[in-house]
């Protein structure tokens, strides 16, 4: 393999591999953009961002910016609101989010940005893993109810006597 075959493949691969390790967390979650999609999307951004570069082009910022266009697209794909019993809920936030920062990976990971790569990827895994029982802890009241006083304040008041 030459040289630039050999740069290709590398960079390609770490935007997969980046996004599979996003994804493995959305897929045990049960979430719709899993394994997958998240590989793709990194996959995705990556062919996209690579093409000015290797075109000879020194600025890729087009490419960047309509990757993050579009993405935006599939991220609202993934975002569910509904009611139920009267009560506002939005589902998909976390997992369009990700979607997002897999896009934004892969972009790095086609301009060989391996430190960002790296970094970006590890960040993402330690806000999905390790914020979600932290976080389900800080959202409880005192009567062990999840706080909703952002959707319907009436949720989270106190029993009327």
């Amino acid at each position: 393999m030459t040289g630039a075959w050999l740069e290709t493949v590398l960079r390609m691969g770490a935007a997969i591999l980046a996004g599979g390790v996003i994804g493995w967390d959305r897929q045990r979650s049960g979430q719709p953009a899993g394994l997958r999609t998240h590989m793709l999307v990194a996959l995705g951004a990556a062919l996209v961002v690579s093409i000015p570069l290797q075109s000879g082009m020194t600025d890729a910022s087009r490419a960047v910016q309509g990757v993050a266009t579009g993405i935006g697209f599939l991220c609202a794909g993934d975002i569910l609101h509904h009611v139920r019993d009267g009560h506002e809920r939005v589902k998909g936030l976390t997992s369009a989010a990700a979607l997002w920062v897999t896009a934004a990976v892969g972009m790095v990971a086609a301009m060989g940005a391996w430190r960002h790569v790296a970094v970006g990827t590890v960040g993402t895994m330690l806000i999905l893993i390790v914020m979600k029982p932290l976080e389900r802890r800080i959202l409880k009241n005192d009567e062990g109810r999840e706080v909703a006083a952002l959707i319907d304040p009436a949720a989270s008041a106190p029993p009327r006597r």
